[in-house]
């Protein structure tokens, strides 16, 4: 004989015939409906089930976990479903139930047949994520690292939504290069607010994205990324590995060179090594046959190295090796392109930043009122716009500054008062751990 069913739950089961395993099946989809495929979704276990069932359940579950009951089951509330019974035999629930029936077996038909058509992703949508891609990356010179960190956060969440509902190789490829391409993004915005273990986990993460996708130049971009993080963070072998490596991928086009060339040139002034440092940024300057790849070039913008930002990189190694002239050449030559460019594509950073190596270099031959008329490019960069680059090496201007050759100099302690508010108010600071001293972003 057939025992009775205990709750509301248990009798609809039945009469739907609803074994455990389709109870299962039914209950994460609906799950899936009502809250995307996250892996944070209820679940029903068989013991939880014949629970359930059993009308051995005290109180209720979740409220998620009723809200997707009460999907299942409309017009019913989950104090009814956990409740007793209804009366099998009265004729207008069996109506209802079978009315039910039928309204779930549709419903049911219908979201089976989009999954199945979620399988795949409209290529719109792909070229409207790429298009966002691109525009953080070439708009990033001009954002405050804040924002543009919220900014590429919201479209890594929406990437890996995509990634979720497609099963298509040539979709999934192109998404996880897009999706390395934004944790590379995140990777700088973490360094330029003075979060490096952060920015190192990212560029990692960059880098996998790269391996996983075979598309060795953001390899190479997530590597030169951690070099420069490795030789922010005091080590300076780890970054001449890390930049060695980066030079070592195939398919680099000549703008990723001069970036990776510059990036190890600063690795080896850290190391001591004049003569390396010399080479490398050489070899940054040589322009030999333009070659081009698919981050680089067709992307650019943050994932490009300008001229006028090599210059700047140059002559922050140049004052590392202690050749002032040679810096203040390579600082004022970045000075003079970026002046060439349209105010709607100078950059911040590298103005800022050639503005203080020029500075610095003028101090390294003690023209202290000619450092002074260097750092005016300084002062009007915006607070939130201040960057890990810009305020290290405002820093180092005025740890130089703090020499006992300057005391007593009236001009010397304004500059130096005025680079602590400088880099006092700058995100670094505010937001970022105590940032280290012992060196200077490409």
């Amino acid at each position: 004989m057939r025992n009775t069913p205990r709750t509301l739950l248990a009798q609809l089961c039945e009469q739907g015939g609803l074994t455990y395993r389709r109870f299962d099946e039914r209950f994460s989809r609906t799950g899936t409906r009502l809250f995307g495929n996250s892996p944070h979704n209820p679940t029903c276990g068989e013991t939880q089930f014949r629970r359930w069932t059993g009308g051995k359940l005290a109180g209720l579950p979740g409220p998620e976990t009723c809200q997707i009951l009460q999907a299942m089951w409309p017009g019913y509330t989950a104090e009814q479903l956990f409740g007793p019974p209804g009366t099998a035999d009265d004729p207008q629930e069996s109506a209802f139930n079978l009315e039910e029936r039928v309204h779930m077996t549709a419903r049911e038909a219908h979201d089976g047949a989009g999954m199945t058509a979620a399988a795949s992703i409209s290529d719109n949508s792909i070229d409207d994520l790429r298009d966002r891609m691109n525009t953080l990356a070439r708009d990033y010179h001009r954002l405050p690292p804040a924002r543009a960190y919220e900014d590429a956060d919201d479209l890594r969440r929406e990437l890996e939504r995509q990634r979720e509902r497609t099963q298509v190789p040539v979709q999934q490829q192109t998404l996880m290069i897009l999706s390395g391409q934004v944790a590379a993004l995140l990777a700088v915005c973490a360094f330029d607010l003075g979060y490096f273990p952060s920015a190192r986990t990212l560029a990692r993460t960059a880098a996998l994205y790269g391996e996983s996708s075979r598309f060795t130049p953001l390899q190479a971009y997530a590597d030169g990324t951690l070099a420069y993080i490795a030789y922010h963070s005091g080590e300076p072998n780890e970054a001449l590995a890390k930049a060695r490596r980066a030079l070592s991928h195939a398919g680099l086009g000549s703008t990723a060179l001069r970036r990776l060339q510059a990036i190890a040139a600063r690795a080896h002034a850290h190391l001591g090594d004049t003569a390396g440092a010399r080479r490398f940024i050489d070899l940054s300057r040589d322009t030999g046959q333009e070659l081009r790849d698919d981050l680089h070039d067709a992307v650019g913008g943050e994932f490009g190295f300008t001229a006028e930002r090599l210059a700047m990189s140059n002559s922050t190694t140049a004052l590392l090796i202690g050749d002032a002239a040679r810096a203040a050449v390579e600082a004022d030559r970045a000075l003079t392109l970026i002046g060439e460019r349209p105010p709607g594509e100078r950059s911040t950073h590298v103005r800022a930043g050639a503005a203080a190596d020029l500075a610095h270099a003028r101090l390294l031959v003690d023209d202290v009122e000619a450092a002074a008329d260097a750092l005016t490019g300084l002062w009007d960069v915006p607070a939130d716009q201040r960057n890990t680059g810009i305020v290290v090496r405002a820093a180092r201007v005025a740890r130089h500054l703090a020499g006992p050759r300057y005391h007593g100099s009236p001009l010397s302690a304004d500059l130096r008062t005025r680079i602590e508010e400088f880099t006092r108010v700058s995100p670094p600071y505010r937001l970022g751990p105590p940032l280290p001293l012992v060196a200077i972003e490409p």
